[in-house]
């Protein structure tokens, strides 16, 4: 039976073909794209008609710089499967439930892979995360939603591998090892950090070669957050301080408010009615001379959807402090324009518990494998976070710079699902 490899990434997906007796190198599905198998995994939605990818965005900025359309851009929906409250968005008029936008991504892989092969598969073997979430119930929630959205796409046979032992298995069998070794594959991404342990030698693979698993719900999505929270939401107003009429008290902006401005996914939460009435309130009693100008930013974030472009800056300074010890998020838009210069330091102080998390899960991962850092023979890093320098400083510091290999950034985890599905495992 031929099946579809779906590493469907928080960030990115990239889909490879399973025929039974190879697997397809991972497919060039977005030609839009600066690397066309790297498809983003956004959705622009409008009442009309769905983007994907590269040209959801481009469609998205186009539409916003045209004057705007009633659709809502659409990223890492991966990472709110395991939210219960999470059940959807509006698009114009319509409710869109969660598993739709899931299944309407999927689905457009399915119907691209179609073009591009003439292949119309209906089984696929999807990667899924070590933990989607600390909670037992919760990351069974995930993945059967995963799973529905799948079968609503189209796909009528689906299994799940943890995309951590995805990774491993590539790494093992590309590696093709002669002398046995245990080798920790860690997979940072833009939702997840994820933990494989596994023994490798010469012979075949054997299910108990995995020694553990493990893994957090924290990654690359929660470092630029800290950078929002802690420097660029100043921008848009965490700082304002104002009186109500006839008020004594000098207040400041609610911080619950504010935590919208950390995830792409809630800043549409402050153009609520009741949300935007009293944004408003709180620009006319504003006390400082720089308060109305950033309440304007705030409003023209929320009314032009500028969530995505202004984490695209964020982005681009996190990845400019691991080239270099300083590095700004420099964003302009009429109406919104600032320079917020970052060294290395204060982003380390800004994401010191977001790398906790991820640094305790790999922790506890090795405990569960009944090892310490030196009982580890070679440390295999894969996803985009794992360039982050901060991150591969803490695990040098660990294992040591001569243990730390980087493995294939985008592509392990497709062709380790690929791999695993050609080799009759699952």
């Amino acid at each position: 039976m031929k099946k579809l490899a779906i590493d469907f990434g928080t960030s990115n997906s990239l889909v490879c073909l399973v025929d039974g007796k190879k697997v397809s190198p991972p497919l060039a599905l977005d030609h839009e794209a600066t690397d066309p198998v790297v498809f983003r995994s956004v959705l622009y939605m409008t009442p009309k008609e769905t983007f994907y990818g590269a040209r959801a965005v481009k469609q998205f900025l186009e539409d916003e710089l045209s004057g705007g359309v009633e659709g809502r851009l659409l990223r890492s929906i991966k990472r709110f499967l395991p939210q219960r409250t999470f059940g959807g968005t509006q698009i114009g008029s319509k409710k869109i439930q969660l598993e739709e936008m899931v299944a309407s991504f999927l689905g457009e892989l399915r119907r691209r892979t179609l073009k591009l092969t003439g292949e119309d598969v209906r089984a696929a073997i999807l990667g899924r995360p070590a933990l989607f979430s600390e909670d037992p119930e919760l990351d069974q929630l995930a993945q059967a939603r995963l799973e529905r959205a799948a079968k609503i796409a189209g796909f009528e046979k689906v299994e799940f591998l943890p995309e951590p032992v995805a990774a491993a298995f590539r790494y093992r069998n590309d590696r093709g090892h002669q002398r046995e070794e245990t080798v920790l594959v860690a997979d940072f991404g833009g939702g997840t950090s994820d933990y494989t342990v596994m023994k490798m030698g010469a012979r075949d693979f054997r299910p108990d070669d995995v020694l553990a698993i493990g893994g957090v719900p924290v990654a690359g999505d929660a470092l630029d957050g800290e950078i929002m929270r802690h420097r660029v939401s100043r921008q848009f107003g965490a700082q304002v301080q104002y009186q109500v009429p006839f008020g004594s008290n000098v207040l400041t902006m609610p911080r619950l408010l504010m935590e919208n401005l950390c995830s792409t996914a809630h800043i549409p939460l402050l153009s609520r009615r009741d949300n935007a009435d009293f944004l408003d309130r709180v620009k006319k009693a504003s006390l400082g001379k720089d308060d109305h100008r950033v309440m304007e930013q705030l409003e023209t974030l929320i009314s032009d959807q500028l969530g995505f472009p202004v984490f695209e800056a964020i982005e681009g300074c996190k990845r400019g402090l691991s080239a270099s010890e300083t590095s700004a998020v420099d964003f302009s838009y009429p109406g919104v324009t600032f320079k917020e210069p970052i060294d290395r330091a204060q982003f380390i102080q800004y994401t010191d518990a977001s790398f906790s998390k991820i640094l305790k899960a790999l922790d506890s991962t090795l405990t569960e494998a009944g090892l310490d850092y030196s009982g580890i023979d070679r440390v295999c890093c894969t996803g985009g976070t794992a360039r982050v320098k901060v991150l591969r400083d803490e695990l040098v510091k660990r294992f040591g710079e001569a243990k730390i290999e980087e493995y294939r950034h985008f592509t392990s985890i497709v062709e380790g699902l690929g791999a695993w599905a050609l080799s009759g495992k699952t």
